[in-house]
């Protein structure tokens, strides 16, 4: 039984004033949507597939039965199809679309002319263009295409700029930058004036041309001048002087260069032609000579568009005399073909017979595509032409990823990627029905060229299963399915392993599961308690690591420890119970000692932890004693230092340190460790005088010496008997024979001191009042000793 379609429905029409439009960047366009009925609502829709809303690049205006979409200062992102939908009172609908194709045109970007170089530098021609696709440049120049085999010194750069090395007067002139669009046909070119500051000079670049007569051509003669005063240039032929009419048209340009162009050449114009450059000085001619022929001509080559596969024959019609021979270039490798050529796989054959030639290429494929050039040539030139093979091919999915997995609630996306010529259109079936562009409460569609994503929130289990992807284009019809599966949570782990275990750590091992359950795995969850407790303690892992470290435990306790993954599914089953038991309570382990010198008689210990047996380190029992004694002294340092300072020490001497650790448990094994105080330091005579003045420094002097003469007295005194003191004594010693004291005690052997100023190892006082003892004995021998209160 068919549907009887309402008034409204049969009346309802919409149609767009355009159908295709190719726009340029930065242009603007306007479309009108007309809907023909009584529709209650008219909107337009952007390749997107969104609905548009007015902004300040697109504008709306609509009426009840009309609406006129502008869009505003174009961008490639605009490109696409555009649709507009009518929706009538009882909700049918109807839409049109027109295809908006946007390129950016060939531009040429603020191309200076003349552009001006010195004599013998390395030029660099600048020429910016831009377009979409990027473009081809040719340099031309006297209406040559500039190559880097027949110049040398000439260079077309990667940035399109010509590069001219050690320029000369002669490479002066106008450089036409050719630019082109095969894809559009689009070409289009600037002339660059190069001038080159040298001597006076005039030259022609080129003495000889050759023409084609009878077909509207023209030619150019370019002549380059140079002087002080700017010469006037003037160009003869058959001794009388030209003047500017239709046929010769003569251009002077900035420069000096003066150009004659003749224009619809004919068979008489052929022969030589002089510019003459005059002023004050003097004046120079130079001849320039033009030969014309009838040259080759092509005047048929077309594109050709074939399907991938099927045959394609392509044409080259040439004219010319004498008649040329025709050969073909294939621009993607340079691979040429003549007449009655053909490839080693037989694909590629030409016949060519009275001016024509023809190409044929059997099963054509995709690396067929491209530009293909056709040169006709005869012994007096040649001409050459190119034309395009496009190749249509059925849609060809480029992706193997078909089994998407997800959850309920949890939204996917699963792309359909297609290549295909002409462009493919692109739907999702489910079940044999057609899933629309708008979608359904749980689907979206998302389009883009060449790609298609179908987002899926699973609500139910129905929402599971095979899901159809079907492209369509002229050429074919594809079909790609893809799986929706219902994910699930991840396997337990397994080969659970404990290492590491201390009083109050443990390190969990495990193997990752068989399964991840379709999705990936966000964590594991480590679960442990104490043996016949019901409270589990949870630790999850960092990232997916299989090892996580337990803190926290209690000393001599058995734990049991479990695995289980989690993904965005949920938390999947727990491994098998593992049990292990944390070490009892012990004395720690030896510190570890590392030391350095202190400030003055100080010496700084650090002190590094080891195991410390399960229990806090109360303290460090730091004992420590020079080599030479027996008695220790003893520091006592809490454990949570991580050092400790030894002083007052003596210099110069090895000490021996012994240092224990000692926590509730008690005492551990002692650590031993010996250092050595050096020499006390020397205070210099640079730190010694500096800031005093020079009196000071002078009676420092004097005083010193004085000490010294001193010193030397005594030791004459004491070991020859002879000096100033000995005379002295022997003059108080004869007048006080039996009541002299002194003399008595020296007799005796009882010792004499003499308390004298302390002397450094260079001879200069101390800064410090330290003193020394000089002990006489009856032998009269000399010791000293440091005095008591400087240790």
């Amino acid at each position: 039984m068919t549907k009887k379609l309402t008034l409204f429905e049969t009346a309802l029409q919409v149609s767009i004033s355009l159908n295709k439009v190719e726009l340029s960047v930065g242009e603007s366009k306007f479309f009108i949507c007309t809907a023909i009925g009584e529709p209650v609502r008219l909107e337009w829709y952007n390749p997107q597939g969104e609905r548009i809303m007015p902004s300040k690049r697109m504008a709306l205006h609509t009426e009840t039965s009309r609406s006129r979409l502008i869009i505003y200062n174009a961008i490639i992102e605009d490109a696409g199809i555009y649709r507009c939908q009518a929706t009538d009172a009882s909700g049918h609908t109807e839409e049109a679309s027109v295809v908006l194709e946007i390129y950016q045109r060939l531009t040429f970007r603020d191309v200076q002319s003349p552009q001006e170089f010195r004599h013998g530098e390395t030029a660099e021609v600048v020429c910016d263009v831009i377009s979409s696709p990027v473009p081809v440049v040719v340099w031309y120049y006297q209406d040559r295409e500039i190559t880097e085999e027949h110049h040398s010194r000439f260079q077309v750069l990667a940035n399109n700029n010509l590069q001219i090395q050690q320029v000369t007067k002669a490479d002066e002139g106008v450089y036409r930058c050719e630019a082109s669009v095969e894809a559009r046909g689009e070409i289009d070119f600037v002339d660059i004036a190069m001038v080159v500051n040298v001597p006076p000079v005039l030259s022609v670049f080129q003495q000889s041309f050759n023409a084609t007569a009878d077909y509207q051509e023209s030619v150019t003669f370019t002549c380059m001048t140079s002087g002080s005063p700017d010469p006037v240039v003037t160009w003869h032929r058959k001794g009388q002087q030209l003047e500017p009419s239709e046929q010769y048209i003569i251009t002077r340009l900035e420069g000096g260069r003066s150009m004659l162009t003749i224009r619809n050449i004919r068979q008489g114009d052929g022969g030589t032609y002089t510019c003459k450059a005059t002023n004050k000085a003097g004046s120079q001619e130079r001849e320039i000579f033009l030969k014309v022929f009838v040259q080759p001509h092509i005047t048929q080559l077309k594109n050709v568009t074939a399907v991938e596969g099927s045959a394609a024959m392509i044409s080259c019609v040439a004219e010319g005399e004498p008649l040329p021979d025709i050969s073909w270039k294939r621009a993607s490798d340079g691979q040429t073909f003549v007449d009655g050529d053909k490839s080693q796989d037989g694909r590629f054959e030409v016949r060519g017979r009275h001016g024509k030639s023809v190409l044929t290429i059997s099963g054509v494929k995709l690396t067929d595509l491209g530009r293909f050039d056709c040169e006709a040539l005869s012994r007096i030139g040649g001409h050459q032409k190119s034309m395009f093979l496009d190749i249509e091919y059925i849609p060809k999915f480029l992706t193997n990823h078909t089994i998407y997995y997800s959850w309920e609630g949890n939204p996917v996306n699963i792309s359909c990627d297609v290549m295909s010529n002409p462009p493919a259109t692109m739907l999702w079936r489910r079940e044999r029905f057609t899933i629309s562009a708008e979608g359904t409460a749980n689907t979206r569609v998302h389009s883009a060229d060449g790609k298609s994503v179908l987002e899926v929130t699973p609500m139910s289990d129905r929402d599971f299963g095979r899901y159809n992807c079907t492209a369509r284009n002229n050429i074919g019809v594809r079909y790609q399915e893809f799986i929706l599966a219902q994910a699930d949570v991840p396997s337990n782990p397994y080969s659970v392993r404990l290492s590491a275990v201390s009083q109050r750590l443990a390190t969990v091992t495990f193997m990752k599961p068989d399964s991840h359950g379709g999705v990936p795995i966000s964590y594991y969850l480590v679960q442990y308690k104490e043996m016949g407790s019901q409270d589990w303690r949870d630790v999850k892992s960092h990232s997916i690591q299989t090892t996580v470290v337990l803190t926290g435990l209690e000393p001599n306790t058995t734990y049991e420890v479990r695995v289980a993954a989690v993904n965005g599914k949920g938390q999947g089953e727990f491994s098998h119970t593992e049990t292990f038991q944390t070490l009892p309570i012990r004395e720690p382990s030896p510190p570890a000692v590392h030391g350095q010198r202190g400030m003055g008689k100080a010496y700084r210990l650090g002190l590094v932890k080891q195991d410390d047996g399960g229990m806090p380190i109360v303290e460090y029992i730091v004992k420590y004693k020079t080599d030479k004694e027996e008695q220790w002294m003893t520091k006592l340092v809490p454990g949570a230092n991580d050092f400790a300072m030894l002083q007052p020490l003596q210099w110069n001497t090895r000490y021996e340190v012994e240092i224990t650790a000692r926590n509730v448990k008690g005492l551990s094994e002692p650590t031993f460790y010996q250092f050595f105080m050096p020499q006390k330091p020397d205070i210099t005579a640079e730190s010694l005088f500096s800031g005093m003045g020079l009196g000071t420094v002078v009676g420092l002097g004097l005083g010193a010496l004085l000490l010294l003469l001193v010193l030397v007295d005594v030791s004459c005194f004491f070991l020859r008997h002879c000096g100033l003191l000995m005379c002295i004594t022997r003059t108080l010693c004869s007048k006080k024979t039996a009541t002299s004291g002194k003399g008595k005690e020296i007799e005796e052997g009882k010792a004499a001191y003499l308390k004298l100023p302390l002397k450094e190892e260079n001879g200069k006082e101390s800064l410090k009042p330290d003193t020394i003892e000089i002990k006489v004995h009856s032998d009269n021998s000399i010791h000293t000793k440091p005095d008591d209160s400087k240790a």
